[in-house]
């Protein structure tokens, strides 16, 4: 290798700043400006095109580039096209579809009756099926088929034989080709039904309608069955799947019928249907008409009742009143109750602005009220072991579903008619509790003390008064009752639900009426209805089993109460959270309690009210980590505490403020992310004592600073991430050095060199183990540049931290074929390059650098060339042991480029030698193709601008050999 010799070129700082400096240019205010918005006017040619001109109140605008931003407010962005063409589609559509066309100003009726406000049936289902279940057997009758052979009768003709034959096969299904199952368990029952609708899926598929028409009589059957009377909402849901999937199918097959030649429109009026179709649904009308049994008709037909828009315009509106009559026919008040749901549920499908049918449908299911009473459901109660309470919830789907029908958008004066119907009925609790869950929150709560009136004098022993209360807390949660109320509606709920025995029932109506305690009162009463909680909880550890309930009064005290401090003065709030017990429960109480505090504490705290309840919370959270806690949950955890401790701050108590970062220190130990957010804090604090001191650090804050710097010097060998401790070591000796602590900055600078050799070849990173060479050389750049204005130690020699460094750099272990050795010797070149200099880029107020220690001491600049010169050669050797295998090409071009440009801008290029292998180093990138061509015309012209500078006119020479090799 032949020797280098190593000659940094003089930098003035200043004068390059103002060479990189853009060219600045005055603006007047009659001129373009770049933030000014763009005026755009469009105008015609005589031709009908469209010409778009840009302007302002500018005259020069016209020339000026155009603004990115400025320019999309005309409305010409993609997002703002988009929506006018679809805008524009969407008016052509409307223009063009059946204008004037009755069937259209129906539809139009029906959607406004039946909006996005309306609460589906499909919203229901999960709840009356995970409410009303048994442990008792069930039992199913399941359609065999029929195996008769029916000869043809000679007499009849083709189509009247089919006819008879179907009717046959109809008749056949009630003479008992069937076949019961027994001791069925309730997930048994719904497998064996969801069966039966895959059947007539099956059925309807390969054109066996007769088929697919048993199933859905069977299984209507089924609903006259209550000898499981506990089961039979959730069988009502099961079975009315299977009539949906009925009448849909019965529905899209006219329809079908219909489409051709032209696809029929969803407003299509009797005349739009063909006669095929109209024949068909006749057909099945018919075959429906034949059913003997009055349930399964009653349910069929009630499915295909849609149908009915194909045969008469008024089919609907007279079919509905004489299905509604029909039902006073079952004598069962239970069936019937459910009967009449069916049918609101449909007839709000396919007619909602049928309102009077809703109407006779609950006051017919009043007029049967006296039958449950009776002696046949008495007896019937007591054969199955029911009381008369729960029988009576299990009218509540039905009675909810209905009154929801009718109070839909209904006038308030309706409302009324129901409270008098049902002071009629002795203000059946039933029926109150219905009313109150079914109409507008809004006109509930403006009755709310006639409500209270009613639930009063309604009988205890039908239904409970507290689920009343709960009914009418759930309507004023949503809208607020008259102000000179509110306090007689508590106490008057109060009264009562304090009472209840049973701690479930308690807690489920207490846990409603919370809300509306913290919606309209003070913390006074709240806090009183905390104590009434732990009252009744507290015994024989109730609260174990009510845990969701008291989660929920958390959460509605959280939403009302942002002020922390009026919430931790409850003198029952702290003992109310004792009774989490369940360590996962009361972890995430803890987690609820913190996330608002995060959200609505917007300015820091030194409240010690709050800071020891937060405290205790989050001590909570951390102590519940252990060695089986996901790190995703130990994340979550971790941002929560850290969201705490920054909006702690005790103002110009520093001291204080450092107490409490090592009382965090202890009390959050096993969380990681939360140590590291303690030592910035603490840095933190460092700095903003420098701020406060201005840079002229006294006896008292100098001791205070270095009191920081051992808090984390001490804290950061706890943490197990090794590049959070290198970060932390770096960062913590930069703040040392801004407060002249040059001991501790030492020692932190030191120790971050000693930790390098343990940092492992690979990492994990979000779970995926990534090379941590990237993040080694990232580190050390920045270490790099720290050690510019680390003053050398007078014990231990010239550039002894540099040194070190680059000792531990050659003693590594990288990875096979890296090049990362040799990319941190080409970075240290420009550091050597930058202390060779009179004055430094950079430097820190109030401590002297190396610059000022040595003042260009030409035994220092020595020992600066000497170790730039093994540097290269070290690179040179590694240049060289590329180029033994063709494969590492690409890898040799890269470095040479990136040494060539370390040459450029920080050496003396005057000097023939270092000249000339700066050129090599030129060629050597280029030899094999791999260097960018953009790349290098970039710096071939930035040496032509640097040529023009007097003190680098040798550059030119450089660039003409450069160019005409590159040419060659």
């Amino acid at each position: 290798m032949a020797a280098v010799q190593w000659y940094s070129r003089g930098r003035n700082y200043d004068a390059e700043l103002q060479m990189c400096r853009p060219e600045a240019m005055p603006v007047e205010f009659g001129d373009y400006h770049p933030l000014k918005p763009i005026m755009v006017t469009d105008t015609k040619t005589s031709r009908g095109t469209r010409k778009g001109s840009t302007s302002s109140s500018s005259s020069s605008s016209s020339s000026a580039p155009p603004d990115p931003l400025s320019s999309m407010l005309d409305g010409t962005d993609p997002l703002s096209l988009f929506a006018a063409a679809s805008a524009t589609e969407t008016s052509t559509m409307s223009h063009s579809s059946f204008t004037g066309d009755h069937g259209r100003k129906r539809k139009e009726k029906q959607e406004e009756t039946m909006g996005p406000d309306f609460e589906p049936w499909s919203s229901k289902r999960g709840e009356i099926l995970a409410r009303f279940t048994t442990t008792e057997k069930l039992s199913i009758n399941l359609f065999m088929g029929s195996d008769k052979g029916k000869a043809p009768n000679p007499g009849s003709s083709a189509v009247s034989e089919k006819v008879r034959n179907r009717l046959e096969e109809l008749d056949d299904l009630e003479e008992g080709s069937q076949r019961e199952l027994l001791n069925l368990s309730q997930q048994d029952y719904a497998n064996r039904i969801e069966e039966l609708n895959q059947s007539l899926k099956e059925a309807w598929a390969s054109d066996q309608k007769v088929k697919a028409l048993k199933i859905v009589i069977q299984c209507s059957k089924l609903l006259s069955d209550t000898a499981v009377i506990q089961f039979y909402p959730s069988k009502f849901v099961l079975i009315t799947d299977i009539l949906d999937t009925f009448g849909r199918l019965v529905f899209d097959r006219i329809w079908t019928m219909c489409s051709d030649p032209r696809p029929l429109p969803d407003s299509f009026t009797v005349e739009d249907v063909n006669d095929t179709a109209k024949e068909t649904c006749l057909n099945w009308f018919f075959k429906i008409a034949s059913i003997r049994e009055l349930l399964p008709r009653l349910y069929v037909e009630t499915a295909i009742l849609k149908c009915n828009r194909f045969l008469n315009k008024l089919g609907i509106q007279e079919t509905l009143p004489r299905l509604t009559s029909t039902i006073r026919g079952i004598g069962d008040p239970l069936v019937a109750a459910y009967a009449r749901a069916y049918l609101c549920r449909v007839g709000m499908e396919v007619a909602p602005h049928l309102k009077e049918c809703l109407n006779q449908n609950i006051f017919d299911l009043l007029a049967t009220f006296r039958q449950i009473s009776g002696e046949s459901i008495q007896k019937q109660l007591v054969v199955q072991r029911v009381e008369a309470p729960e029988y009576l919830t299990l009218y509540s789907p039905a009675i909810n579903w209905i009154l929801q029908c009718i109070a839909y958008r209904a006038p308030e004066s309706l409302l009324t008619e129901m409270m008098e119907r049902c002071k009629t009925l002795a203000n059946n609790a039933l029926l109150l509790n219905s009313v109150m869950r079914a109409f507008r929150p809004e006109f509930v709560a403006a009755r709310a003390t006639d409500f209270i009136g009613m639930i009063k004098d309604c009988d205890e022993s039908g239904f409970p008064k507290h689920l009343l209360f709960g009914s009418l807390g759930r309507s004023l949660a949503c809208a607020d009752p008259p102000e000179s109320e509110r306090l007689t509606i508590l106490n008057e709920a109060w009264k009562v639900i304090t009472k209840v025995r049973s701690p479930q029932d308690y807690i489920s109506c207490a846990e409603i009426w919370v809300e509306f305690t913290c919606r309209h009162f003070s913390k006074r009463e709240v806090n009183t209805v905390l104590a009434d909680i732990i009252k009744h909880l507290t015994p024989d550890r109730a609260f174990e089993d009510a845990y969701p309930q008291l989660l929920l009064v958390i959460r509605k005290i959280l939403t009302y109460f942002h002020d922390f401090s009026v919430l931790f003065s409850m003198e029952r709030f702290l003992p109310f959270l004792d009774m989490f017990q369940k360590d996962s429960v009361r972890v995430e109480v803890c987690k609820s309690i913190m996330e608002v505090f995060i959200k609505h504490q917007v300015e820091v705290t030194r409240d010690p009210v709050i800071l020891n309840a937060m405290l205790h919370i989050c001590k909570t959270m951390h102590d519940s980590v252990n060695a089986l806690t996901l790190e995703d949950e130990k994340r979550s955890l971790s941002l929560l505490i850290i969201g705490f401790i920054r909006m702690v701050s005790f103002g110009r108590d520093f001291e204080q403020q450092l107490s409490f970062c090592v009382e965090a220190r202890a009390t959050f130990c096993n969380l990681e992310p939360v140590l590291v957010q303690l030592i910035h804090t603490v840095n933190q604090l460092a700095m903003e004592t420098r701020r406060v001191m201005r840079g002229n650090h006294s006896r008292k804050t100098a001791a205070f600073v270095r009191a920081c710097a051992a808090y984390s010097f001490i804290t950061i060998p706890s943490l197990s991430s090794i590049f959070s401790r290198l970060n932390l070591y770096l960062l913590s000796g930069q703040v040392a050095l801004a407060n002249q602590c040059l001991s501790q900055a030492d020692a932190f600078l030191k120790t971050a060199v000693g930790v390098l050799p343990e940092v492992p070849r690979s990492i994990s990173v979000e779970g995926k183990f990534r090379s941590s060479e990237s993040f080694l050389l990232d580190f050390i750049n920045n270490f790099l540049a720290t050690l510019l204005v680390v003053p050398d130690h007078p014990e231990h020699g010239v550039l002894y931290l540099v040194r070190g460094l680059l000792n531990m750099v050659q003693d590594y272990t990288w990875e096979d074929n890296s090049d990362g050795k040799v990319r941190v010797y080409v970075s240290a070149l420009p550091l050597l390059a930058a202390m060779s200099q009179e004055t430094y880029l950079y430097s820190i107020p109030k401590m002297d650098s190396n610059e000022t220690l040595y003042g260009g001491d030409p035994k220092f600049l020595s020992e600066i060339n000497k170790l730039c010169e093994t540097l290269i050669g070290q690179i040179l050797d590694h240049l060289k042991a590329l180029a033994r295998d063709e494969q590492n090409a690409r890898r040799q071009s890269t470095l040479a480029f990136s040494l060539f440009g370390v040459l450029l801008a920080h050496g003396d290029l005057r000097n023939i030698k270092l000249n000339q292998l700066a050129i090599n180093l030129w060629n050597l990138s280029h030899k094999h193709g791999h260097c960018e061509t953009r790349v290098s015309v970039r710096t071939l012209e930035s040496m032509k601008l640097q040529a023009r500078q007097p003190d680098l006119a040798h550059l030119s020479d450089t660039v003409q050999r450069l160019t005409l090799q590159s040419r060659t």
